[in-house]
């Protein structure tokens, strides 16, 4: 109901100003003025209207600004230590931004109500002007050098090379959901290879394991197609579709057999005790932490606005990002007074129909309590290979 009214009132308003601008239009016409001509009159108060539209405008201004700004992310505080120099770059910006704005419009309103059109009066015409050119041309020159050097400073800081100790762990993107893994014991993080995603390895760890696994999985799936060419009546085209499937099959059968020729120590040793978590992920407080981004199927990005960061997650590579995280989770709800506040990983790209759903909650614990929260994860397999699991057991057979 309240709706309804709101918009029978807008309505109500605009036939009130059509017909108010038609009563205007009558009465030109009674006293026989062109519609053209516009009286000194009209023009005094237009003039003096656009000094009140110039307060009305500035003030709105301000007052929004201080009504919102605890809704701002420029005045919350930031979650990481890049974060700061992050929030003192843009606040440069918007000081350069506010007081441009300010300047011009005051400029733009106090010249349009002081040389209003006035009989008799002839308005001064020069095409050139030398001063004015170098002026607008070299200040604004010089401003965008200032901000352009400034953040270059800033964002060269927080793209270097991470520490040496500083903890990796990989963000791995996908339609819609996101999942984060953490190094074992071994202190590594494992290698992968897209050839060898499934259901049951989402992010392509390559490991004995997982070799077999896929292996035999394209064995099986290849049996099954022959079997049907076989044994069914099919015509011809479904019996050539299925063929170039099988074909297809061997020549990625082919492929996972020639990871088994990479060398044994830095590719299939790691993976195994690898942490993999979804839901909501933990990160160390000052502590560095180096993220690596991956994607399984289009460009997302990895945004998470708490702490000033943001990556494009780009299948058939990894980006990179470091960060430092400065407040813990339950320090950020004392400081936002909402005891369910939680950092929150979102993807940033309009990645498909459920893009809106693709987020993860971040927390943000003392290293004591991040260790612990790690030494309860389950690694990505708990398992002892048997001993035909052995990579020396793997064999490529033709079908």
């Amino acid at each position: 109901m309240g709706k309804f009214l709101t918009i029978l009132v807008i309505l109500l308003v605009v036939v009130a100003l059509a017909q108010i601008a038609r009563v205007y239009e009558l009465s030109s016409e009674l006293r026989k003025r062109k519609e053209e001509e516009v009286p000194d009159a009209d023009n005094r108060f237009n003039a003096r209207f656009f000094l009140v539209f110039m307060v009305a405008l500035f003030g709105s201004f301000i007052w929004l600004t201080l009504a919102y700004k605890d809704d701002m992310a420029l005045f919350q505080l930031p979650a990481s230590e890049h974060g700061v120099g992050i929030d003192n770059l843009y606040m440069f910006n918007w000081v350069i931004l506010i007081f441009v704005f300010f300047l011009v419009q005051t400029v733009l309103f106090v010249f349009a109500s002081k040389y209003y059109r006035k009989k008799g009066v002839k308005a001064l015409f020069f095409p050139h002007d030398n001063r004015l050119e170098l002026v607008w041309t070299i200040i604004p020159s010089i401003v965008l050098a200032v901000i352009i050097i400034y953040g270059l400073t800033i964002w060269n800081r927080i793209t270097d090379d991470a520490a040496e100790d500083a903890l990796v762990i990989e963000v791995y993107s996908r339609q819609f959901d996101w999942t984060v893994r953490y190094p074992g014991p071994d202190g590594r993080l494992g290698a992968s290879d897209y050839r060898l995603i499934s259901a049951t390895n989402p992010l392509g760890l390559v490991t004995h394991r997982t070799i077999k696994s896929k292996m035999e999985e394209l064995e099986n799936e290849t049996a099954r197609l022959s079997s049907r060419i076989q044994n069914e009546v099919l015509p011809d085209s479904r019996v050539k579709e299925l063929q170039e499937r099988i074909d297809r099959m061997n020549r990625h059968r082919a492929n996972i057999f020639a990871l088994l020729e990479a060398p044994f120590d830095t590719l299939h040793n790691f993976a195994d005790d690898d942490i993999l978590v979804r839901g909501e992920f933990v990160l160390p407080k000052n502590r560095e932490v180096k993220m690596l981004f991956r994607s399984q199927d289009v460009i997302h990005s990895a945004y998470m606005p708490h702490f000033r960061a943001q990556m494009n997650t780009v299948p058939g590579m990894t980006t990179t990002f470091k960060l430092t995280p400065t407040v813990t989770t339950d320090s950020m709800r004392l400081v936002q007074k909402n005891p369910e506040f939680n950092y929150v990983l979102l993807c940033n790209k309009v990645c498909g129909a459920a893009h809106y759903n693709m987020q993860m909650a971040i927390v943000v614990e003392e290293e004591a309590a991040f260790e612990q929260w790690l030494s309860e994860q389950r690694p990505f397999y708990e398992g002892k290979d048997d001993e035909d699991e052995t990579i020396e057991n793997i064999t490529l057979t033709e079908n």
